[in-house]
């Protein structure tokens, strides 16, 4: 059983010899790259340089060396691109570190802080002196009167638009020919599963675009506002989609979707909410992506567990990160209740907390436990809760993998 087999099995709710293993497939299993750094070193691997491929949450691309060590099944398809020297610029991580970034995401220095522009030019990103990741700078229609028959030039000047690889490297007349040969390219050279990123956002669309208090509002007091965005976002997202699936379908596994719909303490809207404005489109695109023999992830924070019914019967493949640090998150509780109806994608690891703080013992019997669980009767990827963040000792990550594979 090779890699791309395990992660296939996992959503086949088999078990395999080990739990398959995610590490940076998607924009959040990655790592920071200050942590990055740390971790080559504390591995004794060759020194090389550290690239940037996601400069909003600075995360590092994980080479080939550090995932063979930790057995990981999983690859992002923008590896296959941004392979020369001359897509890199070199710039600075906040902890003085030299590092490379796109040469097109290049931060510029203004006024203290670290900022990345739009393609129109807006700053829609800044980081001050002494922070980690770039905040948001601008929301067009928190600033703006909302124009919805301008949807997609709003959407140029939001910061999470700002692409990671192949970004612009597959625009213009050959993009949709470099783009199959790099996904095909990628397919014949990994047994590794292929993660597409198609994000197709509708909640967070709404709030990168009106801001989350005045979008939450939207949805309460004019629904029929919110509809009618909602509709546009997802015949753009479709359009988008119908182009990917339809050029490199055939070369990825799973295609990573993303909303984020819970907090802390339990999702950010009602069942009833979710069901009016979300749930038949979200059934649309993942429909549309099971149709292309595609698997369906959602990238979705926090407690969400008053949504999962909703999120299963709407088509949904797997969940992620699986936030096991929220209220009604427990493994035990969720394997119990919907293990056989969906596949966890993550809840590997608690990164709130654990993963930054204890010890390596503790990640090591907190792995162990969590495997245990999530892995009965198959239907588990091993990822931790999110991306490593900058303060985790090396130590500490060398521990969860470790134990994962145990």
């Amino acid at each position: 059983m090779n890699s791309r087999d395990r992660v296939l099995a996992a959503f086949n709710h088999e078990e395999t010899e080990r739990v398959p293993i995610d590490f940076s497939g998607h924009r959040s299993s990655g790592i920071s790259a200050i942590a990055y750094e740390k971790l080559r070193d504390y591995l004794g691997l060759d020194r090389k340089p550290i690239r940037v491929y996601d400069i909003q949450q600075q995360l590092a691309i994980v080479d080939d060396d550090v995932l063979d060590r930790f057995d990981v099944d999983t690859i992002e398809l923008g590896r296959a691109f941004a392979l020369d020297d001359a897509d890199w610029a070199d710039w600075t991580l906040p902890n003085g570190s030299p590092c490379q970034v796109p040469v097109w995401t290049l931060p510029e220095r203004v006024d203290r802080s670290w900022v990345i522009r739009s393609q129109t030019g807006r700053v829609v990103g800044r980081m001050p002196d002494g922070a980690l990741y770039f905040e948001w700078a601008y929301f067009p229609w928190a600033e703006n009167e909302p124009d919805h028959d301008a949807l997609e030039a709003a959407m140029a000047d939001v910061m999470w638009n700002i692409p990671s690889p192949p970004g612009p490297l597959v625009e213009g007349p050959d993009g949709d020919r470099l783009l199959v040969e790099g996904a095909r390219r990628l397919r014949e050279s990994s047994d590794r599963a292929i993660m597409g990123l198609y994000s197709c956002n509708l909640m967070e669309w709404g709030q990168y675009l009106y801001r989350n208090d005045n979008f939450l509002a939207l949805l309460a007091s004019e629904p029929d506002q919110a509809h009618d965005i909602l509709e546009r976002l997802t015949q753009f997202h479709m359009k988008g989609l119908e182009k990917f699936l339809g050029l490199v379908g055939q070369y990825v596994d799973v295609i990573n979707f993303s909303d984020d719909l819970g907090m802390q303490t339990g999702p950010m809207i009602s069942p009833r909410m979710y069901r009016e404005f979300f749930k038949p489109r979200h059934a649309r695109l993942w429909q549309r992506a099971k149709d292309a023999g595609v698997k369906a992830m959602l990238h979705s924070c926090g407690d969400i567990r008053l949504l999962l019914p909703d999120l299963i019967e709407a088509g949904l493949d797997a969940v992620n990160p699986v936030q096991v640090s929220c209220k009604g998150m427990e493994a035990e509780g969720l394997k119990r209740d919907f293990g056989k109806d969906i596949t966890f994608w993550g809840g590997g690891c608690d990164t709130q907390w654990l993963l930054s703080h204890g010890t390596p013992e503790e990640v090591t019997q907190h792995v162990k436990h969590q495997v245990s669980v999530l892995r009965q009767g198959g239907g588990f990827v091993f990822q931790q809760v999110h991306n490593i963040l900058a303060d985790v000792p090396p130590q500490n990550i060398v521990a969860m993998f470790d134990a994962a594979r145990a």
